[in-house]
């Protein structure tokens, strides 16, 4: 790229390390940016400095890991992009293309879906179509979904198929002395699914990525198109990528070598799911001549918690040496509190929150942490007794019955071999069609459905033609309306009680939602609700952000901010956890360190610390040791909250 004079308004607010992130634009860059740091600010930057400096918006990539980072990546360059356009009439016809991955697969497939097989609109099944159907798979073969869990079996098929395997590759690896009757097992119901997913002409989330890496491996000239496309990349959070991920961002960047990649090492809290650390720590080797840049101003926390964060992280031996610092205020120290219990202990948390709240304090810029999923419930209650408002981070609104249901009339007029969707809604609302007639249209035995009920089918099939038709007609806003209404749906719940009519305000939810996309071509806008609706994640469920308490995982927090963060159950075995029937080994150890560490430096003002001397887990109390990660802390950034009394906690002793 010819460099070419821009005015520099776009780098004023930058410190020196962004600024020369922002400034070196051709040739590998690594930013390590830790917590915090403005590298959001910074790939924006970059980004609009590449633009003025005479590169196409459309030869831009960025990709990040949640669709809510991508939107604000996105809505911050198009904010940028008008404003200059404002001020210097630029001709920017195209806009860079911002995503998450499985979004970028979802793109490139769809723009090559004959070499694939697929429709356009073929489906994309979510966590629980996939759990579905490998549950229905586990039955037809007399077996126990009890016993052979279909969670666990596509945790299994994930993790294969992010290393680049397909069902065939990993028959073939397990052969011989590595072949056990588990293997084998998963290896009969992963070909079967594989199967059932191509005669619905569908993928699942981890095809989204896997299937785009073998198009562009394999198909030469479609590499080469994507190549010149996208010749400048940028990949936010590269410390998660895993293999497929990272294999994918290789061949797209191979011919012109422009890829910045922006991570922290301290936040690489993903291995379970397959992030492979060394993705970043490998791409000096990856590319020789990469620059190397460190972000260390943080922007978000107090002097006090980056201390605390700084000290826990540096206990790490497998990280780049980074030291995050801060011109804020020194801040309040870390309030420590020991429950008797977890009841206690969220007692004592809610009571906190509602306190906070008393003093102005708005209750969305609060939040609770958890290490484990079961520790909500005890939060819960607590909250439920004290009346202070609370939201559960992953109540999706998109895994609602009702919504689900209208999003598959939609994806079955797409694609009306998608069986899944057409078992899920055709009585729905009730036609009287019984599970013997579904299996005749499945097996394609129509002709042999009594007339009454044939007429029933053939009145439902041509719904779904009507809405496949209206979908490349109308606007998506309206498709959904019509479905709502030609349903029956709406007759039905109208008059209904007070559950009822709150799910027909769900479905109209999604019809005032879908109004986003009534601006694009005809067909195209209703493909992207579509798309939104398979690939939204928990953190999409705050984008209402109403007004109360979160309560999450340290997991789901990562990405997020608050000015008041409770990190909960901090016990050994629980935070640092120890998962059952394994061996703790240093990689694990050091996760869990960084997972704490990442919760830290969520908070903007203030961290508190709780743990329970005894939690009830799996129905039998446990006497807990305190985390060894509150040892880590040097006593003067810690004070000891010891101002609450829990009046029940007489009734616990007793007991």
């Amino acid at each position: 790229m010819e460099e070419k004079k821009v005015k520099n308004d776009h780098l004023e607010g930058l410190n020196p390390a962004q600024k020369e992130a922002v400034l070196h634009t051709n040739g590998p860059l690594l930013i390590f940016a830790g917590a915090g740091a403005g590298k959001t600010k910074t790939i924006t930057c970059r980004i609009m400095h590449l633009i003025k400096s005479g590169v196409e918006p459309k030869n831009i990539l960025a990709i990040t890991f949640t669709n809510k980072a991508a939107k604000e990546m996105r809505d911050r360059v198009l904010t940028a992009l008008e404003k200059e356009r404002g001020l210097a009439n630029t001709p920017y016809h195209e806009k860079p293309f911002i995503s998450t991955f499985h979004s970028l697969g979802v793109h490139i497939l769809k723009e090559n879906s004959r070499e694939l097989g697929l429709t356009r609109n073929f489906s994309i099944f979510d966590k629980s179509d996939s759990q579905k159907t490998v549950r229905d798979i586990v039955r037809d073969m007399g077996l126990d979904p009890k016993q052979h869990e279909p969670n666990k079996i596509l945790n299994i098929i994930s993790r294969e198929k992010g290393d680049l395997k397909n069902a065939q590759d990993f028959a073939e690896s397990i052969s011989g002395e590595n072949h056990t009757a588990a293997h084998g097992l998963i290896s009969q119901i992963w070909t079967e699914y594989e199967k059932r997913l191509r005669a619905e002409k569908a993928l699942d989330f981890d095809d989204l990525l896997l299937q785009t890496y073998k198009l562009l491996k394999n198909h030469p000239a479609i590499l080469e198109k994507y190549q010149n496309l996208w010749q400048y990349i940028h990949i936010d959070e590269y410390q998660d990528t895993n293999k497929v991920q990272y294999m994918t961002v290789k061949l797209l960047a191979t011919k012109h070598q422009n890829l910045c990649v922006v991570g922290d090492i301290d936040q690489n809290i993903y291995s379970w799911r397959g992030a492979d650390i060394k993705n970043i720590l490998n791409f000096e080797k990856d590319y020789p001549q990469a620059l190397v840049v460190l972000l260390e101003e943080n922007y978000r926390s107090t002097q006090n918690i980056l201390a605390v964060a700084n000290s826990i992280i540096k206990k790490n031996t497998n990280r780049v040496e980074k030291n995050l610092f801060t011109k804020n205020a020194e801040g309040d120290k870390v309030s420590l509190y020991a429950g008797y219990n977890e009841a206690e202990e969220a007692h004592y948390i809610a009571n906190k929150c509602k306190e906070l709240i008393a003093t102005g304090i708005s209750a969305r810029e609060i939040a609770v942490l958890y290490r484990a999923n079961f520790q909500s419930r005890a939060l819960e209650d607590a909250f439920l007794t004290k009346s202070v408002p609370y939201q559960v981070l992953g109540t999706k609104f998109f895994e609602r019955k009702e919504v689900k249901d209208i999003v598959s009339f939609v994806r079955a007029g797409l694609n009306p071999e998608s069986m899944t969707d057409i078992k899920r809604i055709i009585n729905v609302p009730a036609r009287g069609i019984g599970k013997v007639t579904i299996l005749k249209i499945f097996a394609g035995q129509k002709e042999e459905i009594p007339l009454a009920t044939r007429l029933k089918v053939d009145q439902f099939y041509n719904l779904l033609k009507d809405i496949g038709k209206l979908a490349h007609e109308t606007k998506p806003s309206e498709v959904i309306k019509f479905i709502i209404k030609e349903s029956g749906i709406e007759k039905e719940l109208r008059d209904g009680n007070d559950e009822e009519k709150e799910r027909l305000e769900n479905m109209r939810e999604l019809a005032t939602l879908a109004i986003k996309y009534d601006h694009f071509p005809q067909g195209e806008g209703i493909e992207k609700l579509v798309e939104e609706a398979a690939l939204a994640t928990d953190q999409d469920s705050l984008e209402k952000n109403e007004n109360a308490v979160k309560l999450m995982t340290v997991h789901a927090s990562k990405g997020l901010e608050f000015d008041y963060v409770f990190i909960t159950g901090l016990e050994e075995d629980l935070f640092p956890h120890q998962r059952m029937n394994s061996v703790k080994n240093k990689e694990d150890s050091e996760e869990e360190r960084r997972l704490f560490y990442v919760a830290l430096t969520r908070a903007r003002k203030k961290v508190f610390l709780t743990y329970a001397n005894t939690r009830t887990i799996f129905g039998s109390a446990q006497v807990n040791t305190p985390s060894q990660f509150i040892g880590d802390i040097e006593e003067s950034f810690i004070e000891a909250d010891q101002t609450f009394e829990y009046r029940e906690k007489i009734i616990y002793l007793e007991l």
